[in-house]
């Protein structure tokens, strides 16, 4: 079974991360600068880059696997879900100097687990770093918000997006016209995600090289 495209050309550092330049450029700077915080927030509409670039900044501060969780609140939204990360952010990591939680779709989580989280965002152990997503920041408690450093992502444009359909496609061995690519990324809707999902099923609809729209 071939790689879904969304996953085989996930920008892998900051320089390939498109239509965020607002974003990479602070993250970057601070990271240069050894200004790390304890907690950030990334608020934007779905299929932005927030997760990638969630995992490219725990690269850039030398995380490895074995010290990254994922933890996707719409499954894990209870108040012992963030009472188990409670207990489990004081071990130390197994090899980095940091461990990096990526906490997606954080809104979803439950009154009482905020609760919880807001006493661990408050005093996290130095060793640990939070990185929370969410597609609905209005959603989240002001307590919760206020204890990050915020960070909004903007939906690419229809030029972005057409760009980056072009050169997927000039990867993949096809030419994607002009209009075929405009048409995607309306389609889209301001996603990466769903514009990769798109031209996906397109490139497997035809043999052809060409595709116009």
């Amino acid at each position: 079974m071939s790689q879904a495209l969304y996953r085989k050309y996930r920008p892998q550092e900051f320089a390939e991360v498109k239509g965020q330049d607002h974003v990479v450029s602070v993250l970057s700077q601070s990271l240069a600068k050894g200004a790390v915080g304890h907690a950030y927030l990334f608020a934007g509409t779905r299929g932005t880059g927030k997760t990638s670039v969630a995992r490219i900044m725990a690269r850039a501060l030398g995380t490895t696997e074995r010290d990254l969780y994922e933890l996707d609140a719409a499954s894990n939204r209870g108040i012992d879900d963030v009472r188990a990360l409670r207990e489990a952010v004081h071990t130390m990591p197994f090899e980095s100097t940091y461990k990096v939680y990526i906490i997606d779709e954080v809104h979803m989580l439950t009154k009482e687990a905020f609760n919880a989280l807001l006493k661990t965002l408050e005093e996290p152990p130095a060793h640990v770093i939070f990185i929370l997503a969410t597609t609905a920041l209005d959603k989240l408690p002001e307590t919760i918000i206020s204890r990050c450093e915020v960070h909004t992502f903007k939906s690419p444009t229809r030029r972005t997006l057409r760009d980056h359909l072009v050169s997927i496609a000039k990867e993949e061995g096809r030419t994607l016209d002009a209009g075929a690519a405009d048409i995607i990324a309306l389609v889209a809707g301001g996603s990466f995600r769903d514009a990769n999902g798109t031209l996906q099923k397109v490139i497997t609809a035809t043999d052809d090289k060409k595709i116009s729209a």
